[in-house]
């Protein structure tokens, strides 16, 4: 018998500024991802205000899955997928995100996404927000500091929870929410941007931390709003939300390492997850928001809101993970994109992402042992440079090591008593990076042969990890 249990959700995961492409098609507006330019290996993207010609934009092509949705899903079903997750571009629904009535033909593309994955039998996991907010509203009111964006997001789920309504039965309300906790997610999750005039540099846009933590207060309400909206549409709504897991450890047994990394896994890996799955504030914000003079700027029953809206089930992206350290000249991680120091017992990816199965298998432990509530893992998956041989095959067996160990790790937290309900690795079919804007920064089981210097046929190649996989889901995780 499998350790997972049956009707487990095996699948695959993308997001829909990274592939879909068609970025002003059949009325669809501007998102803040349309504005951010690409970048190459170890540089940082650039956020473009006025969008500039001869600029390479990597959401306005993608991998043409706005077009080729059918091709994709097709072989997805061929691995043999039980869900896809796959996320509703908000400016295809609302162009500017403003207004009150929704963009037919945007509805309407994502009738024919849900109802070919239900051709297939593979269950839509839809993402609501996934890191591309319309651009008018930042040009508005400046995005999530502003507190009308809560009705514009509850219409824009209002119209999308009624038209799927007995189609689609998992929902995420934010692609990792505790991204905003950083200056660089307060851009990507929140569309906050405090210069609407110069390009600025993605990862050093101006920060103000009551922006992002005010910003954060209104996603807190408008998630609780739409999960509690979602259950009188259709009691048979799951919704969940969806937050970066960085697994962290001490440095050392320092007491002082020990209490850093304590500090750090409350407000990285705590903190919006303790809000959205028990549904108020931890007590131990009080003092860091004192100490950062933060003051979260509520209105009466907002308590009220949170304590109702509590989600269903909570999903997590797991990549990495890092050591904290107190000594400020401790050698800090430059790879690793939520920072810490490099531990010294890991290897790294190409891209300087240091590699740890094991950290998966205790933040699985971690999470439940928290929570006590259904867990998925919405994102894992290798970066890499991918090679096409002479013979047209691509032989990926670093990226089968890497799933292959981080599901042997999955195995021994269900083990552990996890309930642990789906997989859904990253980027199951090649897309552009969200850090870098790269085609060659590839995650997917079907490479497409498309390339940064802008050449390529955006064909579909299965990858040797396609044919794992299959085997992979085939046995309910049982021949790896």
């Amino acid at each position: 018998m499998s350790v997972f249990k049956d009707g487990f959700l095996w699948g695959g995961a993308t997001a829909a500024n990274q592939c879909e492409g068609a970025w002003n098609a059949d009325g669809k507006g501007i998102s803040v991802a349309d504005i951010c330019t690409g970048g190459k290996f170890g540089q940082s993207k650039t956020i473009t205000p006025v969008l500039q010609e001869g600029t390479f934009y990597p959401s306005h092509e993608a991998i043409h899955h706005y077009e080729r949705f059918k091709e994709d899903i097709k072989l997805f079903a061929e691995m043999g997928f039980k869900t896809y997750r796959f996320s509703i571009a908000w400016t295809r629904i609302f162009p500017n995100g403003d207004e009150s009535e929704p963009n037919e033909a945007g509805l309407r593309h994502y009738d024919e996404v849900i109802d070919e994955c239900l051709k297939y039998g593979i269950e839509p996991l839809i993402t609501i927000s996934h890191y591309e907010v319309p651009f008018g509203l930042t040009k508005k009111c400046n995005s999530w500091v502003s507190r009308e964006m809560i009705d514009y997001f509850m219409n824009y789920c209002e119209a999308i929870f009624q038209r799927y309504k007995g189609k689609v039965k998992y929902w995420l309300t934010f692609n990792e929410i505790n991204s905003s906790v950083a200056p660089m997610g307060a851009l990507l999750n929140q569309g906050i941007l405090n210069d609407l005039e110069h390009p600025t540099e993605f990862m050093n846009q101006p920060d103000i931390p009551q922006q992002r933590y005010q910003g954060l207060h209104h996603m807190f309400l408008a998630s609780a709003k739409a999960v509690k909206r979602a259950h009188e549409i259709d009691p048979d709504y799951k919704v969940g939300s969806m937050m970066i897991y960085s697994c962290s450890y001490p440095l050392t047994c320092n007491p002082d390492d020990v209490l850093a990394n304590q500090e750090y896994n409350r407000i990285q890996n705590y903190f919006c997850s303790d809000v959205q799955c028990k549904g108020a504030y931890p007590a131990y914000m009080n003092r860091f928001f004192r100490e950062n003079n933060i003051v979260i700027e509520k209105q009466p029953g907002d308590d009220e809101i949170l304590k109702e809206g509590t989600v269903d089930f909570l999903t997590f992206s797991y990549y990495m993970s890092s050591c904290q350290s107190a000594d400020p000249n401790a050698e800090s991680g430059e790879g690793n994109i939520l920072g810490g120091v490099p531990n010294p017992y890991l290897e790294t990816s190409d891209w300087g992402w240091q590699i740890d199965p094991k950290g998966l298998r205790y933040g699985l432990n971690d999470l439940y042992d928290r929570y006590g509530l259904p867990l998925m893992v919405v994102e894992n998956g290798l970066g890499a440079k991918d090679t096409i041989e002479e013979d047209g095959s691509i032989n990926d067996d670093y990226r089968i090591d890497y799933l292959r160990r981080h599901i042997e790790q999955m195995k021994e937290a269900v083990k552990d008593g996890v309930d642990l309900i789906g997989y859904t690795p990253w980027g199951c079919i090649d897309l552009v990076s969200a850090s870098t804007g790269e085609y060659a920064k590839r995650y997917g089981f079907i490479y497409v042969r498309r390339y940064d210097d802008g050449t390529g046929d955006f064909a579909r190649l299965k990858k040797k990890s396609f044919y794992w996989y299959q085997k992979v889901i085939e046995t309910n995780g049982e021949e790896l």
